[in-house]
């Protein structure tokens, strides 16, 4: 399916080369707007492209394929082919880090992938997503529609989470008849939670690390967060050591959320990967 997508330009020059954005699960493409802009006003000839994702935002139409995390990379794939100016990046945070990570294999003109905290192997335990899981869960048995917004947060509030996690969760409401319902197809949604906690993809870090050509994997991890067990830092820091600069690590002193942690360094370490 052709996926929905926000560009933004640079100044100065035109564009000639583009920086995919992707967000999480239950997010938008709009989650890292802040950190695409800044990186645009150092990188003057690029764009960055907002995607949402399969089942996310405004890409909701149900095309008849199972939502997998496959399915997602190539629906990625098949909305890059389409544009002009041909993406040479892909930045993705937790679920879309992993869908960054398959993009090489059906966009080979990608020079650099670089994952905010998302792991490439399995998690069948869901380690490190526990609060994704729990969010679902949530949303799964609230019974809506709610008269209004507040509505909707207090009632994230009700079951135990945070105020902030009930205001971002309710961009996901749309108003129908004067109530608001989430609009997000929660089956869908765990349906791609299963699928990423499922999908192995170091076999794709362990081929670039004694290759001599492709693309280049960033892997930027919190140290806070639970996402990577110890023994996946150690083979990431092991391919690291092997792979001439083809796999590269970038430890952060954050929790699952790095960009907003510490949206300084994350920065940092997009500029000093992405050429």
């Amino acid at each position: 399916m052709r996926l929905h997508h926000e560009v933004l330009s640079s100044a100065g020059a035109p564009a000639q080369r583009s920086l995919v954005v992707l967000h999480g699960l239950l997010g938008s493409g709009g989650n890292l707007r802040t950190l695409a802009r800044q990186f645009l006003d150092a990188r003057p000839g690029w764009q960055a492209v907002l995607v949402d994702l399969r089942a996310h935002g405004e890409s909701l139409e149900e095309d008849g394929f199972p939502d997998t995390l496959e399915r997602a990379t190539q629906d990625l794939a098949q909305t890059c082919a389409t544009w002009t100016v041909p993406p040479r990046a892909v930045l993705g945070h937790s679920f879309g880090g992993k869908v960054a990570l398959g993009l090489p294999a059906l966009c080979p003109g990608l020079e650099d992938v670089v994952t905010l905290d998302s792991t490439p192997g399995t998690r069948v335990d869901a380690r490190g997503s526990e609060a994704t899981l729990a969010v679902v869960e949530l949303l799964e048995a609230l019974q809506g529609p709610w008269a209004s917004r507040d509505d909707f947060v207090r009632a994230v509030q009700g079951a135990g989470q945070p105020r902030f996690l009930g205001q971002w969760l309710a961009m996901n409401l749309e108003r129908r008849d004067g109530e608001f319902h989430f609009r997000l197809a929660l089956p869908r949604i765990r349906a791609l939670l299963t699928s990423y906690l499922h999908t192995d993809l170091w076999p794709a870090l362990e081929a670039a690390a004694h290759s001599k050509q492709g693309p280049r994997f960033h892997l930027v991890i919190g140290t806070r967060s639970l996402v990577f067990a110890l023994e996946e830092r150690v083979h990431a820091t092991h391919l690291e050591s092997e792979s001439n600069g083809r796999v590269t690590v970038d430890l952060l002193d954050t929790g699952h959320w790095v960009h907003t942690d510490d949206p300084k360094g994350t920065l940092r370490v997009l500029l000093s990967r992405v050429a």
